[in-house]
């Protein structure tokens, strides 16, 4: 299983970024997609995920309203699309898989997958 991810750059508050993760090897519609952040000094936290089977979207407080997840069976591909971004959203963004269904947003503990993550800058 791979899951790679692209789509982070450096861009100025208020800007917009849409993070990709296209995976193989996934049986996809049975998996569960999230994304998590880990900021320098800080502990990797969830930030969204949709949930196999119903595709049930969840978020963290933090970027409710901001950000958006979406999932193609087709494509076997995740993105994160983030809004009015803030210097709080920099962060290295991973994507993350694991099977069966969530009712809200899973601890990295319960990751089967991770890709190696994207870099989002965000500058004052």
């Amino acid at each position: 299983v791979q899951l790679v991810e692209s789509g982070g750059d450096l861009v100025q508050t208020g800007g917009s970024l849409k993070l990709s993760c296209v995976t193989s090897g996934l049986a996809f519609r049975d998996a569960t997609i999230a994304w998590f952040r880990q900021a320098p000094g800080k502990e990797r936290e969830g930030v969204s995920c949709v949930s196999a089977p119903d595709l049930s979207e969840y978020y963290a407080d933090a970027v409710k309203g901001r950000f958006f997840i979406s999932k193609d069976y087709g494509e076997e591909t995740s993105w994160l699309q983030m809004n009015n971004l803030k210097p709080e959203d920099a962060a290295v963004y991973y994507c993350a898989a694991m099977y069966g269904s969530r009712s809200g947003l899973p601890q990295s503990s319960e990751v089967l997958f991770w890709g190696k993550g994207t870099l989002v800058s965000v500058s004052s």
